[in-house]
């Protein structure tokens, strides 16, 4: 089958994987659609450490083609998002409705794939560039059959981790003000998690004017071209005291202090985006003072299967938005030239289709 795998020098399109089959509690999945993330390209580039040779992929929906033993809410034919939450659901975490939290959703990696008798790692728990992968069954969640497959992948990863950051992890109060640095996949879900939760004004930060169209039409009421002008004196024009809620979604140090100078008091800022590793922040201590907050946020501390449900429901009813998202569909053979348009910040999300 085909698939795109990462050998530790270079990604490359391969037809001769192989996936065994699922075991008690896992199922296999036909995969139909897949969306590139910056954390794929993060793991070609090193920023993300991970063991190779590796079948990338994280974000994807198809069709359940087999079911394990024990699978009793899942059936061939089913269609699904996949999660890359491997949650074990009965730990503390997982009891207490935490599931990214879970200790053993964040382990080393298996390895169910091989290529010339040779086997590769998993990607987050997923690989979804592949035609077929090997999932545990709570990763699976079953979407409407009506719902169109390209859209629906990018539940798995941007609208998780963005719309999730938001209404889960920051819990934004209608009315606070949100400031989104970086227009991206993740940052334009951040925007539409802000605008569902009523926020105002919700600003959107990013070095690429050519993105302010579409960071407007996800939720931004404003726009700052940070190739072109003071981002805190812009900012401060609109919120002289400084934002309620400041969402960085780019991994860059400087990015992240300038996200915490901006907050007004009792202001949180939460880090979405992936820095280099061993990357630090110098931040004042006294940036910190009157009730400010920095947090951390794994995967939009999202419940998949409730959260899923609630954003294609929201999808459906036409406030959450899926279809513009998708910028690109390529064929997977043409991963490197749509992985180039990722990296170059031309598209929303580029789609693989299989």
């Amino acid at each position: 089958m085909r698939g795109v795998i990462f050998d530790g020098g270079r990604p490359m399109v391969v037809d001769d994987l192989q996936v065994r089959a699922p075991g008690p509690g896992e199922v296999q999945v036909s995969l139909v659609a897949a969306g590139i993330c910056h954390s794929d390209l993060s793991v070609i580039d090193r920023t993300l450490p991970h063991p190779a040779p590796v079948v990338l992929g994280h974000e994807g929906a198809g069709l359940v083609e087999k079911v394990g033993a024990g699978v009793t809410h899942l059936a061939p034919g089913d269609h699904v998002v996949l999660s890359t939450l491997a949650a074990c659901g009965a730990c503390g975490d997982c009891d207490r409705g935490r599931p990214t939290m879970c200790r053993r959703s964040i382990g080393r990696p298996g390895q169910p794939f091989s290529r010339g008798g040779e086997p590769l790692y998993q990607f987050a728990a997923v690989s979804a560039f592949a035609e077929r992968t090997v999932v545990k069954a709570v990763q699976a969640v079953r979407i409407p059959a009506d719902m169109p497959l390209t859209s629906a992948s990018l539940l798995g990863c941007a609208v998780l981790t963005g719309v999730g950051a938001v209404l889960n992890r920051a819990r934004v109060a209608q009315g606070e003000s949100v400031l989104v640095i970086g227009a991206g996949g993740i940052g334009l879900n951040v925007l539409q998690g802000a605008r569902l939760a009523g926020a105002y004004p919700v600003i959107a930060v990013d070095a690429n004017p050519a993105k302010e169209p579409t960071a407007r039409k996800f939720g931004a009421s404003c726009f700052v071209d940070a190739s072109a002008m003071d981002v805190e004196a812009a900012v401060r024009k609109i919120v002289p005291n400084g934002v309620d809620h400041a969402f960085e979604c780019v991994g860059a140090p400087h990015l992240v202090r300038q996200a915490v100078e901006l907050l007004d008091r009792r202001g949180q800022a939460v880090l979405l985006g992936v820095p280099p590793r061993g990357a630090e922040v110098p931040i004042p201590i006294s940036a910190l003072y009157l009730d400010k907050s920095v947090l951390g946020c794994r995967y939009g501390s999202s419940r998949p299967h409730h959260d899923v449900a609630l954003y294609t429901r929201l999808y459906r009813e036409g406030r959450l938005l899926l279809d513009e998202l998708v910028t690109a569909v390529h064929p997977v053979e043409d991963f490197v030239r749509a992985a180039e348009d990722v990296r170059g910040g031309r598209v929303a999300r580029c789609v693989l289709a299989f």
